[in-house]
């Protein structure tokens, strides 16, 4: 089994390996600080990714047949697994290799709520009174804000994408929250 032995420096990744197994792996000399980044967090990735499973680092080595140390410095950045490996863990976490890669536990949890809640849950929530705890500007704009005269331009807005696309209400309405979410994002990238 090919191990990586990496240490990250300022001209990018050293990665010591066996020359004979060269050819059924890669590596990467020279990474932009983002791709640094990418290796420092994919050990932070896995341990969430294992936790998340409910696994001990006992049991992931088991099912994989490596040992228990090896599982610890990948989960501690001292060292990758291979990409076989990597591919291993992904099916035994039950995530796409990029999810494994890119794990990220709270939009982990985020996503499996919006996968088990249904219309009828979902209606019974206010959501502005839930997401007002944590932006207080949601629960008193209402005094300060002309709010028929942007709902009038909005209900427009929704009307046109339904007739232009022949969208359903909720799927306009999904469309235009989404347009105005990246605009907004776009703007504060100073964009």
């Amino acid at each position: 089994m090919l191990v990586w032995n990496c240490h990250v420096k300022m001209t990018g990744i050293i990665v010591e390996f066996d020359w004979w197994s060269f050819s059924q792996y890669f590596f990467i000399i020279g990474l932009s600080a983002n791709e640094e980044d990418m290796i420092m967090n994919l050990g932070n990735s896995l341990f969430h990714a294992r936790k998340k499973c409910g696994m001990s680092q006992e049991e992931v080595a088991e099912k994989l047949g490596v040992s228990r140390q090896t599982i610890s410095k990948w989960e501690t950045n001292e060292t990758v697994p291979d990409i076989y490996q990597a591919k291993k863990m992904a099916r035994l976490y039950n995530v796409s290799l990029d999810d494994l890669i890119e794990f990220d536990i709270e939009m982990r949890e985020i996503q499996e709520v919006i996968e088990k809640s249904s219309e009828q849950v979902e209606d019974k929530i206010d959501w502005t009174n839930a997401w007002g705890k944590k932006y207080p500007i949601l629960l008193k704009y209402q005094e300060d804000v002309n709010i028929p005269n942007y709902a009038h331009r909005i209900s427009g807005m929704l009307d046109e994408l339904k007739q232009e696309y022949q969208y359903s209400e909720l799927d306009a309405m999904l469309v235009l929250k989404d347009i105005l979410y990246h605009v907004w994002k776009n703007r504060k990238k100073g964009k």
